[in-house]
């Protein structure tokens, strides 16, 4: 009987173990689906082991969940959603300070903004006697440095949760993706027509060797 018993228990056990195998195997198979269909809606450029997909939020919606109170969209800056997959067998790093959204403004006039950080987001979305975003403007968004707005909970508040929501780390391990927002003051304005995500700074780490720049088209998904 005792034998019985002890047959029985390990046969549950198997069953129990395979029953978790599977579950797991099919949570990765849905994610590693999620992300493909991430790429599939995301402009992106791929060389060198490495790819690199773009997607902005022009959505308020899309705002909600990372910041439920104040949305820097309603301050019209406009979050871009980038990741970073490495299918290589090198660690590499990217600059990410370095990288620049690049737009026309006309046929000799093409400029480019630097992305904002935590920091810089709570001040401008915080800033007292900001304009309502929503009404035109005929003026072109520079690189401008923005006053502190005082640092209180609700300036705490939104540059930790535009901390949170940025891309975490400007290391990719081998066979990894690193993902996050990334932030730019268009002053809600319309400028993503035509426009580029330029990322000139990628070195593979081991042999210190740099990549060749990446300039990500803007007007459509997948290279369109």
């Amino acid at each position: 009987m005792r034998n019985i018993y002890y047959n029985s228990m390990r046969s549950l056990s198997g069953v129990v173990l395979v029953g978790c195998l599977i579950v797991a195997a099919y949570a990765g198979a849905q994610k590693t689906e999620s992300q493909q269909a991430s790429l599939k809606t995301a402009s992106l450029e791929t060389h060198e082991g490495l790819t690199i997909s773009a997607q902005p939020w022009t959505d308020a919606a899309l705002y909600k969940e990372k910041f439920p109170k104040k949305s820097p969209f309603a301050a019209g800056i406009v979050a871009m959603q980038v990741a970073f997959r490495n299918d290589s067998n090198e660690s590499m790093k990217v600059s990410l300070n370095r990288i620049r959204l690049s737009f026309q403004i006309d046929q000799d006039n093409r400029q480019e903004l630097q992305s904002l950080t935590p920091a810089q987001v709570a001040d401008q979305v915080l800033k007292p006697g900001g304009k309502d975003p929503s009404q035109s403007r005929s003026k072109i968004p520079l690189p401008v440095s923005v006053p502190h707005s005082g640092k209180d909970k609700h300036w705490t508040e939104l540059e930790q949760q535009a901390e949170n929501a940025g891309v975490p780390a400007n290391v990719i391990a081998p066979h990894s993706t690193v993902q996050g927002l990334l932030y730019f003051d268009l002053q809600g304005l319309d400028l993503l027509n035509g426009a580029r995500l330029y990322v000139p700074d990628v070195l593979v780490m081991e042999n210190n060797r740099s990549l060749t720049y990446f300039e990500i088209d803007l007007s459509g998904p997948a290279g369109k």
